[in-house]
């Protein structure tokens, strides 16, 4: 409730004619202030007019004015500052610690505007509270919006690898491996895939690439997938004599179980697959951050991410019998998810770096070319009269939904404040 409250204030959410103090005098807000998430007063340095006085300092909002007291703020001097007491329940007086009587006003908002606070933010029933009015929304805000979202979403990933190109002491090309790998996982096995690119740093593994084999054996010895694996299998033979061979020279040791989930899963989509075109990247002279900011040609970016799969993965899904027909690395679809996940983001983080504006704008322009992705959360908004026409649209819906919908952080969206503000005014 009290969070409520200063964001009414903050935002000027309240009628003027419903801004007076107890004793009946006008309160006309020239500056709110601005918020204080740390100790002391919620707001610093407002601008309040009181009657026919100016005053200049501090706010404080409570439910009950009575909270003054429990708080201990009447014997605090780092509270004498405050000009003007914001309450729900006018249950007492305030002072500062000299005695002085500080200004004390009732905030005022609909009971419309309470019940929709409390449908937005506290209904866990309802999936989209706000569904219904998305369609109505203005097109100008909404699509400011939707900018910003897309951008804070880029922007989050890059700062991600940002912090990794500092834990790598600058190296790009272990920082986009990384990147890579996690992605590879699509979500279902991206925290094992990372925790297996962590455990086989790439310098480590240049040192073998010349041999396809010697990758394939680090990753899935590495990742567990051979323990299980049959042994009658010639090659899965090769991979175990490689890999027991590597372990007995550089004292490795299988993680602990990773966790890989292949439950409800297409057999393309099988972690097998994605290790071992993780493996044929790195054999193939992993250069990947040199060649994504020389191009931005989509096709090009989709080339990096489907390299073609040969000998025995080339027609197998898991270690076992394979199939007759040849199957792509990556379908385009996924492909697709890649260039969002790692070169757009990485691509970004680069031209951050390197002060080249040019390589943001164009990285941001490819998530407008790219078909928006198909997942629940899209369709979700799609429903709700929100349409991802491209794959920039789809990437702000999904940071609307996962930073603000499902953490109920309805005061800091656009649509929220809009919905709230219509009411708070009613």
């Amino acid at each position: 409730m009290e969070r409520l409250m200063q964001y009414v204030w903050q935002h000027r959410l309240l009628l003027q004619s419903d801004m007076v103090t107890v004793d009946g005098r006008r309160v006309s807000v020239i500056d709110p202030g601005w918020l204080n998430t740390g100790a002391g007063p919620d707001f610093f340095n407002a601008k309040i007019r009181i009657g026919e006085h100016l005053w200049a300092g501090d706010v404080e909002v409570h439910v009950r004015a009575s909270d003054w007291h429990r708080h201990g703020h009447d014997g605090d001097i780092a509270y004498d500052s405050v000009v003007l007491h914001v309450v729900d329940c006018d249950d007492t007086s305030v002072h500062r610690s000299n005695g002085e009587v500080i200004a004390q006003m009732r905030m005022a908002c609909s009971p419309e505007f309470h019940a929709r606070y409390h449908e937005l933010v506290d209904r866990a029933d309802i999936d989209l509270p706000c569904a219904a009015e998305i369609a109505t929304m203005d097109s100008l805000r909404l699509s400011d919006w939707l900018t910003a979202l897309a951008y804070e979403r880029v922007y989050s990933k890059a700062g991600h690898i940002e912090e990794l190109l500092k834990r790598y002491a600058g190296d790009w090309e272990q920082t986009c491996y990384v990147v890579l790998a996690r992605a590879l996982g699509f979500s279902t096995n991206s925290e094992p895939m990372e925790r297996l690119a962590l455990s086989l740093p790439l310098h480590f593994l240049r040192k073998h690439s010349d041999s396809i084999t010697a990758i394939e054996a680090l990753f899935f010895g590495q990742g567990g997938f051979l323990e299980d694996a049959p042994k009658c299998d010639p090659y899965v033979e090769r991979l175990v004599s490689e890999h027991r061979f590597f372990a007995h020279k550089f004292s490795l040791k299988p993680l602990q179980p990773l966790g890989w989930k292949m439950g409800r899963m297409r057999p393309h989509n099988f972690p097998h697959r994605r290790v071992a075109l993780l493996a044929r990247m790195v054999a193939s002279d992993f250069r990947m951050v040199g060649r994504m900011v020389k191009t931005f040609d989509i096709d090009e970016l989709r080339g990096l991410f489907r390299q073609p799969l040969d000998g025995y993965w080339a027609n197998h899904f898991v270690f076992g019998p394979g199939s007759e027909r040849i199957y792509d690395s990556l379908s385009r679809s996924s492909a697709d998810i890649l260039i969002i996940n790692v070169a757009v983001p990485m691509m970004v983080a680069y031209g951050n770096s390197h002060g080249d504006e040019s390589m943001v704008t164009r990285a941001m322009e490819l998530l407008q070319e790219l078909p928006a992705e198909s997942n629940s959360i899209v369709a979700l908004f799609n429903s709700a009269g929100l349409k991802s026409v491209d794959a920039f649209t789809s990437q702000a819906v999904i940071q609307l939904r996962r930073q603000y919908c499902e953490v109920r952080k309805c005061l800091y969206c656009r649509l929220g404040h809009r919905l709230l503000a219509q009411r708070a005014r009613r």
